[in-house]
C-alpha cells in the first residue's frame, strides 16, 4: 500500500474510532458536531470529490456551525489540495491543534513482557483481565466502555462542561468496533486511562490520560503496552495512534514503543 493509500485508511479508522454527535454530509464533506468537545469531532472533514465551488460550500459551513454557537472548523490533511489550505488562510482562519500521526508495524514492537492475573475469555463479557505490567503496575481491562469509566475519564481529563458532560458518554457508546479499555486504579479510583480501537487489522490508542500526582511512574507505558499486547493477541498487526505537537514526552514514549511518525494534520479555525 503506497504512502498516501495508507493516510487514507488511518484516516477512515480515525473517523470509525471517534464518533460525533451530530454528522451531515454534504456534498463529500462531513460537517462534524459535538458542542466543541473536541476539534475532530467538531470539524469539516473532506472524504470524497466535491462538486459545488469550494467558495459556496465555505460559507454554507460557517453558517452550520454559526447555527450551532461553536467556531467553524476545517480539518487539513496530507489527502487535501495545499490550495484548499491556502484558500482557509485568506479568509482569516488561523492554524490550531497540530497532530502527529504514528503508526506502527507489530514487528517492531518494543514492549517487556507483561503477566496476566485473570483474563477475560470472550468479547462482550463484562469480566475483568489483570495485567502486570513492568515495575508491578496493575493494569486492568474490560471489553466495554462502562459509564463509570467515562465519568473517571472526565475526572482525569477535566472535563465540566455540561453539553460534555451530557453528550459524549454517547459518542463513546457510538464506537462501532471493538474496544480494549484500559485503566489503573489506585485504592479504587482511576489515575490512568486508555482505550484501544481494533478495525481492519490495526489497533488505534485513544485516552491516554495519567492523574498530574502519578506521573513519571511508567503509567502511560503500562497502559499503551497492555492494549497492544492484548491487541496482538487479537490477530491485530498495525497500530497508531495520534499526539499533539509540542507533547514531547508522550512522543518520546511512544517512539520507544515502536512508533514511526506517518503524517501531520492541522485544523483551520476562523
Amino acid at each position: 500500500m503506497n504512502h498516501i493509500a495508507y493516510i487514507k485508511l488511518i484516516e477512515e479508522l480515525s473517523l470509525n474510532a471517534w464518533p460525533s454527535h451530530k454528522v451531515e454530509l454534504y456534498d463529500g464533506w462531513l460537517i462534524r458536531f459535538s458542542y466543541n468537545y473536541t476539534h475532530r469531532t467538531n470539524s469539516v472533514e473532506q472524504i470524497g470529490a466535491s462538486l459545488l465551488p469550494a467558495e459556496e460550500k465555505i460559507a454554507y459551513c460557517e453558517q452550520i456551525y454559526k447555527n450551532y454557537h461553536t467556531p467553524s472548523i476545517f480539518k487539513i490533511s496530507p489527502l487535501l489540495e495545499p490550495s484548499f489550505d491556502h484558500l482557509l488562510a485568506s479568509h482569516g482562519y488561523g492554524i490550531q491543534h497540530t497532530t502527529e500521526v504514528m503508526a506502527m508495524d507489530f514487528s517492531q514492537f518494543q514492549a517487556a513482557p507483561s503477566s496476566v492475573q485473570y483474563e477475560y475469555y470472550e468479547p462482550d463479557s463484562g469480566l475483568t483481565a489483570f495485567f502486570t505490567a513492568p515495575g508491578d503496575v496493575t493494569v486492568q481491562l474490560q471489553d466495554r466502555i462502562t459509564d463509570e469509566w467515562i465519568s473517571s475519564l472526565f475526572s482525569l481529563n477535566g472535563t465540566t462542561n455540561p453539553a460534555h458532560l451530557q453528550v459524549v458518554p454517547s459518542m463513546f457508546k457510538a464506537i462501532p468496533k471493538e474496544t480494549i479499555v484500559a485503566s489503573i486504579r489506585i485504592h479504587g479510583r482511576m489515575v490512568a486511562s486508555g482505550l484501544g480501537i481494533l478495525d481492519r487489522s490495526h489497533v488505534g490508542l485513544y485516552a491516554i490520560y495519567v492523574d498530574a500526582c502519578f506521573r513519571r511512574q511508567n503509567f502511560a507505558r503500562a497502559i499503551c503496552t497492555t492494549i497492544l499486547q492484548e491487541a496482538q493477541k487479537k490477530g491485530m498487526t498495525h497500530a497508531y495512534l495520534q499526539v499533539v505537537q509540542g507533547n514531547n514526552p508522550a512522543k518520546h514514549l511512544y517512539r520507544t514503543l515502536g512508533f514511526r511518525d506517518l503524517y501531520t494534520y492541522w485544523f483551520r479555525v476562523k
